[in-house]
């Protein structure tokens, strides 16, 4: 068996390839089991004819042949097969795997093929919100949509146990349907395993770990590609080939959803008053520049000193500011 070894992981290489038997047009055979169907009425006919006549050997060997061809007429009728697109049959020969039949339309090949049908087109999966323990060990619920479809037949079929993983045994192997619900429980196990191997390695937002690192929140590129690797190589036992992957829910666990908030509004609060102490201090500066340089008024330190507190009272308090008219003069 031929192996390849990707990112220390040893793949083995596909055993799948194009069923090579006999295969006849579809209709044409249908036309000769009609015809064999035919022959068997006629000789059946004949049969009780010549029974009826008193020529029983004839019409008994006659009897047998028309049974023997209605027999072989039944078991060819089980050769006939239809595939639509982006669909298959895997074909074995009483037991041993004989290749994948993926020609489309109608076609008959040798009955005594097993075939098992399987679907090759993408199917979704919308993975519930998981809990996870994120890098910094905070509970978040995370949850992802996942784009699949069948590559491999070979290993779909004959390297994971598809029966174990059906709801319904008996189906598997007779139902396509049976089997790629089987499939999709393979899948969503595996996606469960990847979404919280990826998720432990993050942190939930800048504020929990340093700068520049990424995170759950401002790094959903990232984070999507490698959920695309883990889960490429957890599903590729089965042949299954990622389409996409990517994390379509995240937020904190319920239990700390409420503190968590309560931290993200301070944060908001303490950057927007530091906003405001910024343009505060700069439209002080301003003022006192303004007054300076136009000789509109001449103050000494202290003057200037209550000047900016008084300015910084009104420009960064949150309510409106009550105006005091000093009827003075700036000497006393």
């Amino acid at each position: 068996m031929e192996t390849k070894t990707i990112n220390d992981n040893v793949v083995t290489e596909s055993k799948e390839f194009e069923f090579k038997g006999s295969v006849q047009n579809g209709f044409l055979m249908l036309f000769v089991n009609f015809a064999l169907f035919v022959l068997f009425v006629v000789g059946l006919v004949f049969s009780i004819i010549l029974i009826d006549d008193g020529n029983t050997l004839c019409g008994g060997l006659l009897l047998g042949g028309s049974g023997l061809l209605l027999i072989v007429d039944i078991i060819m009728w089980c050769g006939m097969m239809q595939l639509e697109p982006n669909e298959a049959r895997a074909t074995t020969w009483f037991g041993k795997y004989s290749g994948t039949f993926s020609r489309t339309g109608f076609y008959w090949i040798n009955p005594f093929y097993g075939t098992k049908k399987v679907s090759l087109r993408a199917r979704n999966l919308d993975a519930q919100p998981i809990k996870v323990n994120d890098k910094t060990g905070n509970p978040v619920m995370i949850g992802l949509v996942l784009v699949w479809k069948l590559k491999d037949t070979y290993k779909a079929l004959f390297e994971v146990d598809s029966q174990t993983m059906a709801s319904n045994p008996n189906t598997v192997g007779s139902d396509t349907k049976g089997l790629m619900n089987a499939l999709e429980n393979f899948v969503r196990v595996q996606s469960d395993a990847a979404l919280r191997q990826v998720a432990g390695q993050y942190a939930y937002d800048d504020e929990d770990t340093k700068a520049g690192e990424p995170t759950l929140r401002s790094s959903a590129a990232e984070i999507n590609q490698q959920l695309e690797e883990k889960l490429d190589e957890r599903l590729a036992l089965a042949g299954i080939e990622v389409v996409e992957a990517r994390i379509n829910y995240l937020a904190y666990a319920p239990e700390i959803a409420a503190v968590m908030l309560r931290r993200q509004q301070a944060s908001a609060i303490i950057t927007a008053r530091e906003k405001i102490v910024e343009g505060a201090v700069s439209m002080v500066k301003m003022a006192l520049d303004k007054l300076s340089s136009e000789n509109i008024v001449d103050l000494d330190d202290d003057k200037k000193a209550a000047m900016v507190s008084n300015l910084l009272v009104v420009l960064c308090g949150d309510d409106a500011a009550q105006p005091v008219v000093n009827t003075g003069t700036l000497n006393h």
